[in-house]
């Protein structure tokens, strides 16, 4: 059992929002030591392995195992993040204005049922300070972090019809500082923002993400959709941003659903992600894989090496997990990424095809999708 495991119950005692910050400060501090950022890569050793690199969106991954948006939201703590061994780092949800969120108590264990309720409503600092922190992480260690990736959603202040023009301030002040963006229009806590999902607002949204590249180069830009879609909505929805131009889809959100949960918690209003989020998440991954062209990152309920493998083989080019972060700790990066590697050794002595995918360059079923290239290209495995 690790460390972390062992300290687990008392840090659960805490309240999960102060318990959040105490472990992202403690992250960020990590950031800014290089002693500290080469314990961490300890801690991430073999999450690097050749086999396990994914090209995808004009970009390099050094695996496919990448870290949600929601756990760090301002980008304080990305070179920490990096050294654990995420194949990507993804920031936010950031938005054009700083914003404080939804009055707390806003985010809920249930560990009943391996899973958190969120309700945060995109508490973050803004776009420009998310912006000069990131250029700040690069230019001290931009030689070996992976792809790190930029998520942006509507400011709270901003009426519907102005979500397009919001959205361009944000993607604007963060544009030069991401591998790729990604436009939450689904997140279950501000108010009207999943009617962004229907086909007309989500092209006008797009198109703001179009005039920014216009003005500033190319990058990839993906589209985050809701679990809650139903299949037709969510088939819809991609071919919409397909058409605009998106480099891929994320997929899923947290739901609003509540399937049969243990935990009373359970009962609080917001967004419901980990282990009861894993068949909606599933299921949206195949009806997308059966329908667009599009790689998709598969999100919500990935737990364990098998739970990687599964989504691979379903067609998902990257995962990303975030909950099980929570849950598992610092080690769970090299833990699903050697086990992974682990699955793929197994297939492949025993001479059969197997649902870890291919050994180097991309699970089988998976999509590698150039999309939309733009910057970022490989990402080196130096030291920092």
């Amino acid at each position: 059992m690790s460390l972390y495991r062992r300290l687990r119950p008392a840090l659960f005692r805490l309240d999960p929002e102060r318990a959040h910050e105490l472990a992202l400060a403690g992250l960020a501090l990590a950031s800014r030591s290089r002693l500290a950022l080469r314990a961490l890569q300890a801690i991430g050793r073999g999450t690097r392995d050749a086999s396990l690199r994914v090209e995808a969106f004009g970009l390099s991954f050094p695996n496919p195992v990448g870290l949600a948006a929601g756990l760090d939201k301002d980008g304080v703590a990305v070179p920490a993040l990096a050294a654990l061994g995420f194949g990507s780092v993804e920031v936010g949800t950031v938005t054009a204005l700083p914003q404080p969120g939804n009055p707390k108590p806003r985010l809920f264990r249930l560990p009943e049922d391996a899973a958190l309720v969120n309700r945060m409503g995109f508490n973050n600092r803004g776009a420009d300070a998310l912006a000069a922190r990131l250029r700040e992480a690069r230019a001290a260690h931009g030689g070996w972090l992976p792809p790190v990736g930029v998520n942006v959603g509507k400011s709270r202040a901003a009426a519907a019809e102005d979500a397009p023009e919001d959205y361009r301030r944000a993607l604007h002040a963060v544009w030069d500082v991401a591998d790729y963006l990604v436009l939450n229009v689904s997140s279950p806590n501000t108010p009207g923002l999943r009617g962004l999902q229907a086909a007309g607002p989500l092209r006008a949204v797009m198109g703001a993400a179009r005039r920014v590249a216009a003005e500033r180069g190319e990058r990839p830009v993906l589209v985050k959709l809701a679990p809650d879609l139903g299949p037709e909505d969510l088939v819809a929805a991609a071919r919409a941003a397909e058409d605009e131009g998106a480099a891929g889809i994320v997929a899923t959100n947290t739901t609003t659903s509540r399937p049969a949960l243990r935990s009373p918690q359970g009962a609080e209003a917001g967004g419901l992600s980990g282990r009861p989020l894993a068949p909606l998440a599933r299921a949206a991954l195949e009806a997308l894989a059966a329908s667009t062209s599009l790689p998709v990152v598969s999100v919500g309920g990935v737990w364990d090496a098998r739970d990687v493998a599964d989504r691979l083989a379903a067609g998902a080019t990257l995962v990303q997990v975030y909950t099980a972060f929570v849950y598992e700790g610092p080690t769970l990066p090299a833990e699903l990424c050697r086990g992974l590697v682990a699955a793929r050794e197994a297939a492949s002595r025993a001479g059969g095809s197997s649902g870890a995918g291919s050994p180097a360059g991309g699970p089988s079923g998976a999509r590698s999708g150039a999309g939309a290239a733009g910057g970022g290209g490989g990402h080196a495995a130096a030291s920092p």
